[in-house]
């Protein structure tokens, strides 16, 4: 810590993350739980894009989407769990303020990336269910790639502006963060500077880059289903249906747990479940994505008894 220009005031030079100190005699506990699923959750991802990158059957834009969004989770777990892993077996809460900045930079751009990913995910199931005939003419490598890099450059391009921000706030009086990451607004909420700015960007990228992608992905559906209820067979229905149906439940969980988290008023009994609604998202998200598409998806269950059986008969 430092001291200010000739003013009684104390310049914080590192934050502490509260994480889950309320729960002191499970720390190991938790520690092992978190360790856990950090491992499956790196295996789990990285063994789809293994797998997607390697068969050939699986190489149509839905899996290079796929793909895309398990690399994604792999860097999004890592800006978050591995802080919370030392926390909990050390006891050191303590995280520098460009620590700070960086987690929450990384954290930020992955969450918008993954809004607009899971939004081309659902675009691609709707020419693919109601433009059958066509969907190799829309859905073209070219434009596949160009969906998935502006999907990750508007993600980390647009939150420099909200890191720059971040980097013109000073903290001179609690540097207690009552989270377990360096989220907006608890970070906002210990600021002794002026954060009307950072907050209010944050709340029109929010907004801009969220919302739309959030709507496009609600209307594909709506019409995904329209098109569904329109088969005359209930096989047939529930064949369709079978096609997207892994990717739908993938999407309310993940904008279920953000809606509660950012858009529900911040009361202090809502800030106490954010905390539990915010491991949804950054924490079990990741876990259950590749699990979803894996158990609930037939030719990735292929892939995996094919790659399998090609180990065990290698050995």
């Amino acid at each position: 810590m430092t001291l200010g220009d000739g003013l009684n005031q104390t310049i914080i030079t590192e934050l502490i993350l509260q994480g889950f100190g309320d729960v002191q005699n499970l720390q190991l506990v938790l520690f092992l739980l978190f360790l856990v699923i950090y491992i499956l959750t790196m295996a789990g991802n990285i063994l789809i894009v293994g797998l997607v990158v390697a068969n050939t059957s699986l190489h149509t834009p839905m899996y290079f989407f796929l793909a895309n969004l398990s690399c994604l989770e792999t860097f999004y777990t890592s800006t978050i769990l591995p802080k919370i892993l030392v926390s909990l077996l050390t006891g050191d809460k303590a995280i520098s303020i460009p620590g700070c900045i960086a987690q929450f930079y990384f954290f930020a751009a992955l969450v918008v990336t993954e809004c607009g990913l899971l939004a081309m995910m659902s675009y691609d199931r709707y020419i693919a269910i109601c433009k059958p005939l066509h969907y190799a003419t829309l859905m073209n490598d070219r434009l596949c790639l160009i969906m998935a890099a502006g999907s990750w450059m508007n993600g980390f391009l647009s939150m420099s502006v909200m890191m720059y921000l971040m980097t013109r706030l000073t903290f001179c009086g609690s540097n207690e963060i009552e989270h377990f990451f360096c989220d907006l607004t608890p970070v906002a909420k210990i600021s002794c500077s002026e954060s009307h700015k950072f907050e209010l960007m944050g709340c029109v990228f929010s907004t801009i880059f969220t919302l739309p992608p959030f709507l496009l992905t609600l209307t594909s559906y709506m019409f995904i289903i329209t098109n569904i209820l329109r088969i005359p067979s209930a096989t047939g229905r529930r064949k369709t249906f079978s096609t997207c149906s892994s990717h739908l439940l993938v999407v309310t969980i993940y904008y279920g747990t953000l809606i509660i988290v950012y858009v529900l008023p911040n009361t202090d009994d809502m800030r106490k479940l954010n905390k539990v609604f915010s491991g949804f998202y950054t924490i079990l998200t990741p876990l259950l994505n590749p699990l979803i598409y894996s158990l609930r998806n037939r030719e990735v269950k292929e892939a995996l008894w094919k790659f399998a059986g090609k180990q065990i008969c290698g050995i």
